[in-house]
């Protein structure tokens, strides 16, 4: 009834799982601990902008633990930019898949660092990188806890300047950026804010290339579904 199956839930092990008894191509759209085809879209949009990936500086912001952190050093590794995990050491991805990271950028010629130091990490960065810090269902006590801990690392005007006039800002979306939308208006609310991960000067900034990356999901699902379905049968 089907010739593929797009899985975007939780447990890297389920989606490991569904694509071994499938039988049909199973992308993974998204899982607690890694997001590969964010990543082609990312790279893309870097790409677009840069002309090139090879030798640029990639500053991930905020909660280095899960998917995008996690998604974004593997990326960065294997294709040959450097990679900067940039928040409270609580937040930095696991010792096992930095240590893995580590061999890949050394045969690609780049690097991985993981700092807590917003001025050293993003000085010169070429793409200032940050995502949502809680998910939605997250119990109150996690929210003011992320809150007190990465708010050093929200990404703000200064932050960009700091990286130079050259660096973009991206986003996996959605954002909080403002009190506009519904869950950014319950947020406020609750927690007395106006912005979380980045600010709102940022997010509508020239610099920022959320629209661009954001559409460039559509173009490379849609390549990856040319590259793996095959010719139909007759």
């Amino acid at each position: 009834m089907y010739e593929g199956i797009e899985y975007r839930g939780f447990g890297q092990d389920i989606v490991e799982e569904l694509a071994k008894h499938a039988g049909v191509p199973v992308w993974n759209g998204l899982t607690n601990e890694y997001h590969p085809t964010q990543m082609l879209a990312d790279m893309l949009t870097v790409r677009e902008h840069f002309g090139k990936l090879k030798g640029l500086k990639l500053v991930y912001m905020g909660d280095a633990r899960y998917n995008m952190g996690n998604s974004l050093m593997i990326v960065c590794s294997k294709l040959g930019l450097d990679f900067v995990a940039c928040t409270n050491k609580k937040y930095f991805p696991n010792d096992e898949l930095v240590a893995q990271c580590q061999q890949w950028a050394k045969e690609a010629g780049s690097t991985i660092t993981l700092t807590e130091d917003v001025e050293a990490g993003t000085k010169d960065a070429d793409i200032v990188y940050t995502d949502v810090w809680v998910s939605m269902g997250e119990p109150d006590e996690v929210w003011t806890e992320r809150i007190h801990d990465l708010t050093p690392y929200k990404v703000t005007r200064h932050v960009m300047e700091n990286a130079g006039e050259k660096a973009i800002f991206l986003h996996c979306l959605p954002a909080f950026h403002d009190l506009k939308t519904k869950i950014g208006k319950e947020m406020g609310e609750r927690f007395n804010l106006t912005d979380m991960e980045v600010t709102d000067e940022v997010f509508e900034s020239p610099q920022s290339k959320v629209f661009d990356e954001a559409e460039n999901r559509m173009h490379t699902i849609k390549a990856v579904i040319v590259a793996t379905l095959g010719e139909p049968e007759k």
